[in-house]
């Protein structure tokens, strides 16, 4: 009963006219930077701080949670249309919606993006209204050792993940761990394998080696076809909404990424990114129906379950910023320093000393996902008319939005020069036969396990056993193994092979 008397108070404060609007506001910003590739959620909100100044603590808040969980649909559309990740959780959307939208079914595909979307993130919301205080004891149980164990399990499932050869899937992930080493030494400050570039110093951005890999990559590629044999979309677009039969492959696929993207969203470090990549491991894993095209290949599982586990997990990664004041993620961090400047202290405190404030965030949540669904479905249709725009006019366009989008990030042409470099790098790994998810999902994770690695030898004073004799750590490690004895068992390797037949 508790529980819906504090969701009619955050009601009561969502549907005011003003607050209603700056919903809107963060939606629409959002699908718009989600769609926009390279403007991602990070750099909209560190520009809009100093604009929610003006505005009341709540409105300022449900504005910039609106423009996170709305970048998180629009990331998706660019995935599936140009093969382009609009947002790092949108990666492993290309594999799958991008051939969609290659066979003239991207309506099905962004309509089971944008339900499998707003299901999740509905279904995020209601934990976060409902188990946040509980939730975060589990979130306290996760130490540095935990952390570390948790992301070599993401690794691993990773290279089960990946298509075609074992071999190149682990080469791909050990080339993205050594370049998530470029940068600083986050413990001593020196810079390491910059080799004297001040821009390096920092690292490589992300971003740069998404759009590198992904959209110039592709593009390459097919400007190396001759003009007959390039890819068209023109007049292949059959059916703006999934069929019946989509349905019923959907369905379960949203139920699963809902209930990982959840699970996983509650843990620091890309929780929504991690839930992603999970849940497409996870759809792999399960056995193809007669007549269901294979993975890789324009599966809409493939689509359905990372998009709900992603915005699943982009709702419930507000769980430890609002009942423990620790930011799981850098969007997370930013709305901590929204917090800062309203002179509200993120904590367990927020809850009793602000209840208008965390219920009225929590129910604008549900009203935003309304919002996106009936921003979104109507504009497939839009969005779909891209795909007739001839391809002459077609690159330069992507071109241009991806230099102008790297720019935009750090103000530095050398970021403009690195995305031309990985391009040459991702129309190498098309010819190699290579999958660039896992690349990314090392690169994102490296740097992460270095410093949860440090910090576990740090507080165990070098003593490597942590690992095994913490009892999480020691569970993640031996799900791990186990992964791994999986994948190398002659029978399932024959059957892992049989499902990624290369081309």
């Amino acid at each position: 009963m508790e529980l819906l008397s504090n969701l009619a108070l955050g009601f009561g404060v969502a549907f005011t006219p003003i607050n209603l609007m700056y919903a809107f506001i963060g939606c629409v910003l959002g699908t718009l930077i989600g769609v926009l590739p390279g403007i991602g959620p990070v750099a909209t909100i560190a520009m809009l701080l100093p604009a929610t100044y003006a505005l009341p603590p709540v409105s300022a808040l449900i504005m910039l949670a609106g423009i996170y969980y709305g970048a998180q649909y629009g990331g998706s559309t660019t995935a599936i249309l140009v093969n382009l990740p609009g947002e790092s959780s949108s990666v492993v959307t290309c594999i799958d919606g991008y051939q969609m939208a290659r066979q003239g079914r991207a309506g099905p595909a962004l309509a089971a993006a944008g339900l499998g979307s707003f299901f999740a993130g509905s279904v995020g919301t209601l934990i976060l209204a409902a188990f946040a205080p509980p939730l975060t004891e589990l979130a306290f149980k996760f130490g540095p050792a935990e952390y570390f164990s948790l992301m070599i399990l993401g690794l691993i499932g990773a290279v089960v993940l990946a298509s075609g050869s074992l071999i190149k899937a682990i080469a791909m992930i050990v080339l993205g761990l050594l370049m998530g080493l470029v940068g600083t030494d986050v413990n001593s400050g020196v810079a390491r394998f910059s080799f004297d570039i001040p821009e390096l110093t920092d690292g490589i951005g992300f971003v740069v080696i998404a759009m590198g890999v992904f959209g110039y990559g592709e593009i390459i590629s097919n400007l190396s076809q001759p003009e007959d044999e390039r890819e068209i979309f023109t007049a292949k677009v059959s059916g703006l909404l999934p069929t019946k039969e989509d349905f019923k492959h959907m369905a379960p696929a949203v139920l699963r990424g809902t209930a990982l993207g959840s699970a996983l969203g509650i843990l620091p470090g890309g929780g929504a990114l991690l839930a992603a990549f999970a849940a497409y491991t996870l759809e792999k894993k399960i056995k193809l129906k007669p007549g269901e095209i294979a993975f890789g290949k324009g599966n809409i599982r493939g689509v359905a379950g990372p998009e709900s586990a992603n915005n699943a997990g982009a709702q419930t990664s507000f769980i430890p910023l609002l009942t423990l004041g620790i930011p799981p993620n850098a969007v997370m961090a930013l709305m901590v320093g929204a917090m800062t400047i309203h002179n509200i202290q993120p904590g367990p405190q927020v809850m009793t000393s602000n209840p208008q404030l965390f219920w009225g965030l929590i129910a604008s949540m549900w009203i935003g996902n309304l919002m996106l669904v009936i921003l979104n479905l109507p504009l497939i249709g839009m969005w779909i008319k891209l795909l007739t725009v001839p391809y002459r006019f077609l690159f330069p366009a992507i071109v241009l939005f991806c230099a102008v989008g790297v720019y935009s990030t750090n103000n530095n042409t050398f970021d403009i020069w690195m995305v031309a470099a990985f391009g040459f790098i991702g129309y190498l790994f098309i010819k190699l036969g290579c999958e660039p998810a896992p690349l990314l999902l090392g690169f994102i994770l490296g740097p992460m396990m270095e410093e949860n690695l440090r910090r576990a030898l740090l507080l165990s004073r070098g003593d490597w056993s942590v690992f095994v004799t913490r009892p999480l750590s020691a569970g993640l490690l031996a799900a791990a193994a186990v992964l791994i004895i999986i994948v190398l068992l002659p029978a399932v390797k024959n059957k892992r092979e049989e499902a990624f037949v290369e081309e």
